[in-house]
């Protein structure tokens, strides 16, 4: 069997880094430096022998995103084979608009989505032009679905706790031919979650966790209450699992532009790594 790869796309929260109107000493940064930049949360699955990838997530960065992975795979002019959503925000389904009419004009793209997320893409504008030209083909899933997306991969939707205004959200794992991956970029609280967090943790070989605050003050910071913030905070989960980064390879993404990790020179994110977790980065790949 030919290798697989997991390639991260993004690893920013929805609104990507620089973030949108605000001019923090992080944004500053990554409009100064591009290496500094993140693009909006978002994996794909690769087969580099086959040509052939499969998409998680459409983020409002996807052009960008699309030519990284096909030059770096020398796939130019090959699009996805398929796509998953996790959900409806911002940063999760927006670049679906790039295959439409005004766009690539793509046929026939499977793209897997609960109940709630299927009903929107097919009924509700823009998303109803793609459904309605033929550019995307929308494929319900739920919580028993069992997606084969390529040679040797299979993916199982998990449902968890999340602001559902226009859909459910999922996580995933991915199931490649040598490792299993956990892939949850936004969770509102661990506890609210019907899954145990540290079972999860010790089924998969890898996991790419919502890290989207580091801490409490974090957020006290921004002026916003904790408790009204829908995401467990880095250092709560690191806790929880602060035995556990020896047996499973556990990264963090979805970074708000506040969060001091995305510096690597900062203390907190020495202590991630000291503590054997891992910080993803855009353009990170890791094999399956």
């Amino acid at each position: 069997m030919s290798d697989v790869f997991l390639y991260v796309l993004g690893t920013a929260q929805d609104a990507g880094i620089p973030h949108p109107n605000c001019y923090c000493d992080h944004c500053k940064r990554a409009w100064e430096d591009n290496s500094f930049k993140r693009l909006a949360a978002s994996i794909a699955i690769v087969w580099p022998e086959e040509k052939q990838w499969h998409l998680i997530d459409a983020s409002p960065d996807l052009r960008e995103q699309m030519a990284a992975l096909q030059r770096k795979y020398g796939m130019e002019g090959q699009l996805m084979d398929g796509i998953t959503l996790t959900h409806a925000h911002l940063g999760h389904y927006p670049g679906l608009l790039f295959l439409g009419r005004e766009a690539i004009g793509a046929k026939g793209i499977t793209t897997y989505a609960g109940k709630k997320m299927k009903q929107l893409l097919e009924e509700s504008a823009p998303w109803s032009q793609l459904t309605g030209l033929g550019n995307i083909k929308v494929e319900e899933i739920n919580e028993g679905s069992c997606i084969r997306i390529g040679e040797g991969v299979v993916v199982r939707p998990v449902e968890v706790p999340h602001r559902n205004e226009f859909s459910e959200t999922w996580g995933f794992w991915v199931e490649g031919p040598n490792r299993k991956l956990l892939y949850i970029p936004d969770i509102d609280r661990w506890d609210e979650w019907e899954v145990d967090l540290r079972e999860a943790v010790l089924e998969a070989d890898i996991c790419l966790l919502d890290a989207t605050f580091h801490s409490v003050k974090e957020i006290e910071d921004m002026g916003r209450d904790y408790r009204e913030i829908p995401h467990p905070v880095m250092t709560e989960t690191m806790e929880r699992l602060h035995d556990l980064a020896d047996t499973t390879e556990i990264y963090f993404t979805h970074f708000n532009h506040t969060n001091p990790a995305i510096d690597p020179d900062h203390p907190f994110a020495k202590q991630v790594r000291e503590a054997g977790f891992h910080i993803a980065e855009d353009g990170m790949e890791l094999r399956l």
